[in-house]
Parts: C-alpha cells; structure tokens; sequence
C-alpha cells in the first residue's frame, strides 16, 4: 500500500486553481449573496466555464474524471471562499453520482453528456418533510404505468432545488417492502407536474438555493429509472460514501478560513498591555483549531482514497463526515469568542462563518446519524 501525504504536481495545479477562483470570484461577493439570499448565476457561470463543474464524472461523458481525492482538494478551497456558494457547484456532482453508479451506457452518455454539454444544473431529491435521517421512510411514490412510472411526492430542503434542470428523484416503487421498495429516477423539470416549492430563507448558507420540489402525477419513462425497482435504497447509501469525504472537506476548508480569521485578529487586538494571541486561553483554542483542521483533513483524504481504491469506505467517511462538521462548528464559534463583541457583528467575517457551519452537521446525515452508521460498521467485525 501507497500512500501520499503531499498532492502531486498535478493535484497541487488543482489546488492552485480552486484557490485562485475562491480568492477572486467567490470571496469578494460571498457576503452581499448571504445578504441577499440570491442565486450566484455569475459565479456559477464562471465555475462551468473554468471546469469546476462534475469533476467525478469521467471524463468520457464530459466530466472532470477527477478521484474523489481530487475532489476533496477543491471542495477545501471552494468553502474556504464560502460555502454556500461552494455548495452550489459542488451538489451538481453528487447528483450525478447516481447516474455515475447505476446508470446503462445509454443513460451515462445520454444524461451525463447533455447535463455537461448544456450545462446542465441538477438537485439530488431525497429528504422529505417525514424523511429525513430516514431515508427508508420516504412517501414519494412511483407507481406502475405503461412503458414508465407515475411519480407523486413533495421533497424538501432540496439544495438547487428551484434552479436545477433535472431531478435525480428517490421514490418508493413497492410500499410494502419498505427500504427495498425504494427506486431512483431521473425527471426532467419540464416534465408536466414538476414545480419548486417554498424557497426557505435559512440561517446559513444562504447563498445555496434550498426549496421544495413538488411532483404531481408526473410521467417518468421507465428508461429514465437508474438500475433496477427496489435497488435505490442502496443507491443512496453508496451515492453518501462517495459524497461524504467531500462534505467533510468543505467542512475543513470553512473551518479553515475561520481559523485565519481568528489568527489574523489574535495579533492585532490587545488586551491587558499585549496582543490577545500571547494570552493562554487563546493559544489553546488556536492551536486546538489547527489540530482539528488537520485531523479532519487526513480523515476526508483517508475515506476519499479508500472509495478511489474501490475499498468499503462507509464507516471512514461517516467519521470523517461528523469530525469535520462538529469541528467546523467548535472553529467557528471559537473564531467568534476570540474576536468578542466584535465577532458577533456581521460587519467581521466570522458571524457568517459560524452561521454557515451549523447544516454541515445536518445535510447528508446528522453527525448523530454518523455516529451510527459507524457503530453499525463496528459490529460488523
């Protein structure tokens, strides 16, 4: 077994790019889109037009055809710029993480190609106003028609909800078998039925679009099912193992550009006849910030490159998942406490930063879920 602690040349060109687009085009408007709730269309424009877009899609169906390592590199830096807007290039990947592993040949170049080709933006529909951390509990119901499917069900808190063009949709096909009467379809917004729903005005991230998805007695075309009835259940599951290490790396790049912020203001403010950084009390919340930076990042790499390896990944990317979110969420709040009154003004960076931590524990299973699903793997040995 290899394994590499420092990006190659390549990667670190990667790097370099994310970084240069997150310090130019997303840092200097991150805080007017979080006033105003709006959908950034000119940077997402720019993150098309520079291939910032569907970076795990191969590369044969128009994709960057990165590894979920690589994947990990740039989620870092895109959050670090802000990840709400991060959040709106980076759900068009998982999205289409589905068609990725369970789509024909057909499918992948039919779908994959004109999403890239047009540019495309897609929102992965699961979570339910009854079914949240509960995927099995979903009530969207896709019934049985001639050569296709009746599709009726309201999801919520659908990331690119009321902008996206195609719906990655998972729905129950069999009631009666509860997880295992889950499918997956891919629905055009066209589609007769299809509407967005209430856009929800959120604490954080709130330049990510976030809505309802409404599906009412809409036609989906049994040639636009991914995989088989009954398979979609596990579709999510492995659809979670690819995307969670990415989640996790967003987590550190936010919590990253909390803990610049934090050090930055440590060396300038005084208190007591000296800066604040030589006081003990914030030595330690730094030095336990950069701590859990990196202890985070290893554990994003680590789950990512198992997935790349084709290894089970799921209990290394449920824990790195939850280590980065609830680190995320203790950076941001110390980053907050170092800066003082100060820290809870929206006029200094670190109010939205703390703001935007909080769904990282939430989005794509709770870091209570996580710790499930780990112990779930523990007793598996």
């Amino acid at each position: 077994m290899t394994v590499a602690f420092e990006p190659d040349s390549r990667q670190q060109a990667l790097i370099r790019l994310a970084r240069d687009f997150a310090r130019t085009e997303i840092r200097p408007v991150a805080a007017d889109y979080d006033k105003s709730g709006e959908f950034p269309w000119p940077v997402v424009e720019k993150a098309w037009e520079v291939g910032l877009f569907n970076l795990s899609v191969p590369e044969e169906y128009g994709g960057g055809g990165l590894s979920g390592l690589d994947v990990c590199l740039v989620s870092e830096e895109l959050s670090w710029g802000c990840a709400g807007i991060a959040a709106c290039i980076s759900i068009n990947d998982l999205a289409c993480i589905p068609i990725v592993l369970a789509g024909s040949e057909e499918q992948k170049r039919r779908l994959l190609g004109k999403i890239n080709r047009d540019r495309k933006l897609v929102a992965l529909c699961v979570t339910e106003p009854e079914a949240g951390s509960d995927v099995s509990a979903i009530s969207t119901t896709a019934a049985r028609q001639k050569d296709g499917y009746l599709l009726n069900g309201t999801k919520c808190f659908i990331t690119n909800g009321s902008v996206a063009d195609y719906y990655v949709v998972f729905a129950k096909t069999d009631k009666a078998k509860g997880h295992k009467g889950i499918s997956a379809f891919v629905v055009d917004r066209c589609s007769p039925g299809v509407s967005a729903g209430k856009k929800e005005d959120k604490m954080g991230q709130r330049a990510s679009d976030t809505s309802e998805v409404v599906f009412r007695d809409v036609f989906v075309p049994e040639a636009d099912r991914l995989g088989g009835e009954g398979e979609g259940f596990r579709l999510i599951m492995s659809t979670f193992n690819r995307s969670r290490p990415g989640v996790a790396a967003s987590a550190v790049g936010l919590a990253r550009a909390a803990m610049e912020h934090a050090l930055a203001y440590a060396k300038v403010r005084s208190q007591f006849g000296m800066p604040i950084i030589y006081h003990q009390a914030v030595m330690f919340m730094l030095s336990d910030m950069a701590r859990e930076i990196e202890s985070a990042r290893l554990l994003a790499w680590k789950a990512a490159w198992l997935a790349d390896c084709g290894r089970d990944n799921a209990m290394e990317a449920a824990m790195a998942k939850v280590a980065a979110a609830d680190a995320a969420m203790r950076i941001t709040t110390d980053a907050v406490q170092i800066h003082g009154g100060y820290g809870y003004m929206k006029e200094y960076p670190v109010e939205k930063l703390m703001r935007d931590a909080k769904v990282l524990q939430i989005y794509e299973g709770t870091s209570q879920i996580q710790k499930l699903l780990i112990m779930r793997s523990l007793l598996k040995t």
